[in-house]
């Protein structure tokens, strides 16, 4: 579908030399002398590479068409991350790449979104929090409640945060995936 420039929001998808890119910044630029123009700067889907890129506001680009599809985490394999997909109860593979930092809270059962393209998952949408279990949190130091003060913790899968000194090893809280930072206690 083409769109013209003023029409773009940051997270589109754009397509440009049979490539997939991201709408990561854009600023509109009107010069004193010549036309109104968009700075826009991509990011490129696959390798997330980025670039800049000048556009014409009369000038039209090719907005990429995506799917969002619910699926379900079933297990890891040697290709990547195996999901089930609640409508056609297909198994796809997706690849760390495409999973990103965040795959260290995948939870078998966890049900997730899947950005596709042309059949194809470029993307993996988390909840807004997930539950995981401290393994283990640091002691409470006396004497400092003047400020909001936290403490270090290590969750069950192995990742290192920062909680509010009630929350001692053994509890579960709300971790929110795409920042790895402490929501809430469970």
């Amino acid at each position: 579908m083409k769109v013209l420039p003023s029409n773009l929001r940051l997270g589109n998808v754009i397509k440009e030399k049979n490539r997939l890119w991201s709408v990561v910044r854009m600023q509109h630029t009107q010069p004193g002398k010549g036309g109104a123009y968009f700075q826009i700067e991509l990011r490129n889907i696959e390798d997330q590479t980025k670039q800049m890129k000048r556009v014409r506001a009369s000038e039209e680009l090719e907005k990429a068409t995506l799917i969002e599809r619910k699926a379900t985490y079933l297990f890891r394999d040697a290709e990547g991350y195996v999901f089930l997909d609640s409508e056609t109860y297909d198994q796809m593979s997706v690849p760390e790449n495409v999973v990103g930092d965040a795959h260290v809270f995948l939870q078998e059962g966890m049900v997730i979104m899947l950005t596709m393209y042309e059949e194809q998952v470029i993307g993996v949408i988390f909840p807004k929090s997930v539950e995981v279990v401290v393994e283990s949190a640091d002691a409470v130091v006396k004497g400092q409640t003047a400020t909001s003060s936290y403490k270090n913790a290590v969750l069950a899968n192995g990742v290192n945060i920062k909680v509010p000194p009630h929350i001692e090893g053994g509890a579960a809280v709300m971790v929110d995936p795409s920042t790895g930072e402490y929501l809430a206690k469970a």
